[in-house]
């Protein structure tokens, strides 16, 4: 199974300091969704691992998180693709629960869902804690440009093997590139 773990705000959507709180301040990045797309066409199995504090912070319910989740997911059939997963956190920094990230706790329940070794999977985010996560539970980490990235970038405390992409559809170039060959 070639599967990849992507967070959400700031690599698939416009990333808000305020949070995104509604289906219209979601939005999609340039590219985001046809680069999903290109995936599932491809045959990966393509799964969301987002820390959603704003859950326990009560800036939104589960109502309309779900109501964020089926617009992005809309939009995303209308280019072919598909999301097969999305694990969530919705503690905030100091509940200190294992599922946020930068614990690999999501990362653990994906790999027992879909019974999968996280060894080597890619995992994509725009934010230290999001590779920190990843690294730790043994994926690969990729880190994009968006969002919080540059950021990120410019800290200089990335995990070793970090790979770094202008935005996801550059890590879904490269990615269907190595598989192809």
């Amino acid at each position: 199974m070639k599967i990849i773990i992507l967070d959400r705000d700031g690599v698939i959507n416009q990333d808000s300091d305020a949070f995104v709180k509604s289906p219209d301040e979601w939005v999609a990045l340039p590219g985001s969704l046809h680069a999903i797309s290109r995936l599932h066409q491809a045959g990966w199995t393509v799964v969301i691992a987002s820390n959603q504090s704003g859950l326990g912070r009560g800036l939104f319910d589960m109502r309309t998180l779900t109501a964020i989740h089926a617009k992005m997911r809309r939009e995303l059939a209308q280019v072919g693709g598909a999301i097969d997963a999305i694990f969530l956190c919705p503690h905030l920094p100091e509940d200190n629960c294992r599922c946020r990230k930068p614990l690999p706790g999501m990362y653990e329940q994906i790999a027992e869902r879909f019974d999968v070794d996280l060894a080597g999977v890619p995992a994509v985010g725009d934010s230290l804690r999001d590779l920190q996560a990843c690294a730790t539970a043994g994926c690969a980490p990729w880190l994009v440009k968006t969002g919080n990235g540059q950021k990120t970038l410019a800290s200089g405390q990335m995990p070793a093997g970090t790979r770094v992409a202008d935005d996801l559809a550059a890590v879904v170039d490269i990615l269907l590139e190595e598989s192809a060959a």
